[in-house]
């Protein structure tokens, strides 16, 4: 793939996120299905809810909240590399007046659909679970290291 081909795909995965954040903002259901993939997933730590499986219910999710919270969101940063995205956040909840801080990986389609999100929220760690993980997530499925590296370097799948 040239250059001018990757920056092209780049700038529509990037804007794919960005309209997923007005979607949120909006509470915009036509925005919701515009970006994200029939079948997607939305991953978040444990004891949060989810995963969330399906457009419907992703977009269901974030309308409930700005109805209910009055939530918005921001997006603080964002990168992309034409295949993948990542983004920090901060999801303001104005009636119940508090924030969140976190961020995001987002997975594509090959036309550029959003299919996977997975939240990464800024909180301690919890000591006493044995694996801070997010809920339901497959790692093995996909290709995680699931125990610590061997003394040469290499994980143990």
């Amino acid at each position: 793939m040239s250059n001018v081909d990757m920056d092209t795909k780049r700038l529509k995965l990037e804007q794919a996120v960005r309209t997923y954040f007005e979607a949120c903002n909006e509470a915009n259901r036509d925005k919701f299905y515009s970006v994200l993939a029939d079948d997607v997933i939305h991953y978040f730590p444990p004891q949060v809810g989810g995963p969330y499986r399906g457009k419907e219910a992703v977009a269901n999710l974030w309308i409930k909240f700005v109805t209910e919270n009055g939530s918005q969101w921001t997006i603080d940063r964002l990168v992309c590399d034409g295949r993948e995205a990542a983004i920090e956040w901060t999801h303001f909840k104005t009636r119940v007046g508090e924030h969140i801080r976190g961020a995001e990986w987002y997975e594509f389609d090959a036309a550029g659909k959003i299919t996977e999100i997975r939240a990464y929220y800024a909180s301690p760690r919890d000591v006493s679970a044995p694996a801070n993980e997010l809920e339901g997530f497959p790692y093995a499925e996909k290709g995680f290291p699931l125990t610590s590296p061997t003394r040469d370097g290499e994980s143990k799948r």
